[in-house]
């Protein structure tokens, strides 16, 4: 598939363990909860395996994330962005304008 520890390798193990242990699940855990042996995850981690596209899907589910969000490596909390932009959705112009204008503050 890729070549021995390739960027694209480190990027896709590094951003599973990332996002994992964002939502606060032991490698184990999320392998069981995901149907497989209680070292799938950490074999995938490890760079020893990959999964295959459809339980790349699942894992994208049980991490709360779409495909694309799992490969944004620059956004650290995707769950969080997405429900915080869903939240955001309900507001007001001026609402959206505070907001805004804190974002620029604290950037």
């Amino acid at each position: 598939m890729f070549g021995e520890n390739s960027f694209m390798e480190k990027t896709f193990y590094q951003r599973l363990t990332a996002l994992r242990e964002k939502k606060g699940v032991s490698a184990r855990e999320m392998s069981l909860a995901l149907g497989q042996g209680e070292g799938y995850i950490n074999n995938i981690e490890n760079g020893n395996n990959y999964p295959a596209m459809a339980t790349f899907f699942y894992i994208c589910d049980y991490l709360g994330v779409t495909p694309k969000e799992f490969f944004d490596t620059e956004t650290q909390n995707p769950s969080k962005i997405t429900a915080i932009c869903e939240k955001m959705k309900r507001l007001n112009d001026a609402q959206l304008a505070l907001i805004d204008s804190m974002i620029d503050q604290i950037k």
